[in-house]
């Protein structure tokens, strides 16, 4: 992990795109503002993480369906 120091009104810029500034600080709160090009999805760590996991839960009863039809299309063990 790189660690950097900025102050309200720095930024940093990642490969040539996308560029993250400090807006203010307040305490332990520190808002940031984000210019990505409309292709980045940019979410907070806590939605990234939800949405992984409803995608795991969609995909479950799937892929236990996918098994069970090529079970099904196997037929019988002998």
């Amino acid at each position: 992990m790189l660690v950097l120091s900025r102050k309200k009104g720095e930024s940093i810029v990642i490969e040539d795109q996308i560029e993250i500034t400090v807006l203010a600080v307040d305490g332990d709160t520190v808002k940031i503002g984000i210019s990505a090009p409309k292709h980045v999805d940019i979410f907070r760590k806590e939605v990234y993480l939800s949405i992984q996991e409803a995608n795991r839960e969609s995909a479950a009863p799937a892929q236990s369906d996918l098994n069970a039809l090529i079970n099904r299309l196997r037929g019988p063990k002998k």
